[in-house]
Formats: C-alpha cells, structure tokens, sequence
C-alpha cells in the first residue's frame, strides 16, 4: 500500500509562486505514475498534470498555460508542482495521486492511490 503526503500549500498573492511537494512511502515509488488533481470550492476534482514512471512524459491541463512544472525525484520518493504567476482561480486543495501502471494518468479513477490534500488559496 503506498501513502502520500502533501506538503507547501499556503496563502499567497496573485502572480506568486509555490512549490508543492508529495512524499511517498510503502511502494516502489520509480515504479508508479505520478499526478496532481485539485478541487476548488463548489467543483469537481480535475487533473493538473502528470508524470510517467520513468519521468521522460509529462502532461498538463490546458489551463495551466506553462506556468506549472511537475518533477520527480525517485531517490527522494518526491513529487513536487511548481506553480508561478498563480491566479486566483488557483486556489483550490491540490491532491497528489500515484497510478500502479506507471504511466501519467489524467483520470481519477486510472490512479489507485492518493494523498489527503494540501490546501492553495490565491488572493486578488
């Protein structure tokens, strides 16, 4: 059973960066697909980006328009989002989630493991 845990949510201006991080414990970790998802107040959750077992393909949601990274350290068991020139319409809790096929997944229900959240709000 693999377990996630977010990490560097907060609160921070229009046009600020943050870098989230997902530590993964109880799997092979090189082995799985790695995504993030978020859900803003009163919607349903949606893909952000994601990123292949082996870290060579990587997919982002049209909305993030260049302005988010997703990397992996399989020798840290890591996941990180970076986020610049954030918006206010960013400000959601973002989830990591871990697909068993090792490939970058951008459904919810192709990941079979996920983390508790961690919360972003961007002000105006």
């Amino acid at each position: 059973q693999v377990q996630l845990v977010e990490s560097g949510g907060g609160l921070v201006q229009a046009g600020a960066s943050l870098r989230l991080s997902c530590a993964a414990s109880g799997g092979t970790f090189s082995n799985l697909g790695l995504a993030w998802f978020r859900r803003a107040p009163g919607k349903e959750r949606e893909f952000v980006a994601s990123i292949m077992w082996t870290g060579g393909m990587t997919f982002y949601a049209d909305f993030v328009q260049g302005r988010f990274t997703i990397s992996r350290d399989n020798a840290k068991n890591t996941v990180d989002l970076e986020m610049n020139n954030l918006k206010a319409e960013d400000t959601a809790v973002y989830f990591c989630a871990a697909a068993r096929s090792g490939l970058a997944r951008k459904k919810e229900a192709e990941n079979d493991y996920w983390g508790q959240g961690t919360q972003v709000t961007v002000s105006s």
